[in-house]
C-alpha cells in the first residue's frame, strides 16, 4: 500500500493581496455554523459564525483534505469530520498535531456585509 503524505498535496490557496472580498451578509451564516466561501481563483475558505464573531480559515484540513466548513464547532474550535483533527479558529493552530495548521484570514463586518481580507 502506498503511503500518504499530506504535505505532498497541492491544495489551492488564495494569493495574499490584502484585498477585502465581500462574501455575503451576516444573516447568511447562522450562529454556530460554518460556510464554504469560494473565491474567484477557485480557492476555498471556511467561514464560521461563533458567538457574534466571524472567523475565516483555509477550508482544507491538512491531514487528508476534508472541507473544514463542514466540521463540528465547539466554541472557536472546529473539528474535521473525517478524522477528528481540531483547529483553533483564532490562530489556525492544529490542536491535534502541533506541526500542522491552517491559514487564518481577517474578517471585517461593514454595514452587515461580511468581508474577508485575502
Amino acid at each position: 500500500m502506498q503511503s500518504f503524505d499530506p504535505h505532498q498535496i497541492n491544495f489551492p490557496r488564495p494569493a495574499r493581496t490584502g484585498e477585502l472580498v465581500t462574501v455575503g451578509r451576516v444573516e447568511d451564516v447562522p450562529e454556530g455554523r460554518g460556510a464554504t466561501v469560494e473565491l474567484k481563483s477557485g480557492a476555498q475558505l471556511a467561514l464560521f459564525h461563533v458567538a457574534g464573531s466571524f472567523y475565516a480559515v483555509g477550508n482544507t484540513c491538512p491531514h487528508r483534505g476534508a472541507p473544514l466548513a463542514d466540521g463540528s464547532l465547539c466554541g472557536t474550535t472546529v473539528e474535521c469530520d473525517w478524522h477528528g483533527w481540531r483547529f483553533d479558529l483564532k490562530t489556525g493552530a492544529c490542536l491535534t498535531h502541533a506541526s500542522d495548521a491552517v491559514e487564518t484570514y481577517e474578517v471585517v463586518i461593514e454595514d452587515g456585509w461580511i468581508k474577508i481580507k485575502v
